[in-house]
């Protein structure tokens, strides 16, 4: 049987500074693929290719990845500032409107990090440019020495709300996570519900309220080591069920219980 189709938001890219490419990284295939059960399909984030529209149709589920670029302020009545770093205005044009939609069909989406923010973005919410630079704020970016393991390592405790989605999906009210994030939510957006923080009070999960579908993000990177990580495992799990779960209404099949 055909696997359900999961887009993975591409992010722009170049190479030797010259070539112009649209990139995933390997580690949200695998996790889609190995872990959710579902076919990896890289999009092109820009309205001068695809449509949201398409989108919608082509695939059943979507992960909207972390990236360096982060969303403009503009999308959310701030003006742009140094601090907010480099945009992707083409990202922004094809993300907050998919997730918008997303929402109202009850079509599953997993948001990281940078897909983490857009979520609340698109709701409606808004962000800090630079967490660390707040009182009582730990620094959340990837430690810029040292090999992927070590980048990607557990840093900070992550606290759910008790008997939330996210503590009934981990089994556990508090868990160990990575953190490679400069930007933070500063206002939650409508429907928003912050169900984690790490101890410093930044926002760390959310999913959005009343939602029909699977709507659950985290600004941690879960997709590292995803197969194995007993954080990262039950939530690309759960996301996949869910893509699955939205295939066969798709195609009028009947899901038959194990």
């Amino acid at each position: 049987m055909t696997r359900p189709i999961v887009g993975i938001i591409g992010n722009h890219h170049l190479i030797n500074d010259t070539y112009q490419v649209h990139a995933g990284g390997v580690m949200n295939t695998e996790a889609v693929s190995c872990v959710s059960g579902c076919l990896p399909m890289l999009i092109a984030s820009d309205p001068r290719y695809v449509n949201v529209a398409e989108l919608l149709e082509a695939c059943d589920g979507f992960v909207l990845t972390g990236g360096r670029p982060n969303v403009h302020p503009e999308e959310y009545g701030e003006a742009e500032t140094p601090a907010h770093g480099a945009f992707d205005r083409n990202r922004d044009a094809i993300t907050l409107p998919l997730v918008r939609a997303c929402v109202e069909r009850g079509q599953p989406f997993l948001g990281i990090c940078r897909g983490f923010q857009e979520v609340n973005v698109a709701m409606g919410g808004s962000l800090y440019p630079e967490i660390r630079d707040l009182p009582g704020r730990m620094n959340h970016r990837m430690p810029p020495d040292g090999t992927l393991e070590e980048k990607f390592a557990l840093r900070h405790k992550v606290r759910f709300t008790e008997g939330g989605p996210f503590h009934r999906l981990m089994g556990a009210q508090e868990v160990m996570t990575n953190t490679l994030h400069g930007q933070g939510i500063k206002q939650p957006g409508a429907r928003i519900v912050i169900d984690g923080y790490a101890p410093d009070g930044t926002p760390e999960a959310i999913y959005v309220e009343g939602a029909k579908g699977f709507t659950m993000s985290v600004q941690w990177h879960p997709e590292w080591d995803a197969a194995n990580d007993p954080v990262s495992r039950p939530l690309f799990t759960a996301f996949g069920q869910a893509v699955h779960d939205w295939a066969a209404r798709k195609s009028g099949r009947v899901l038959k219980s194990a």
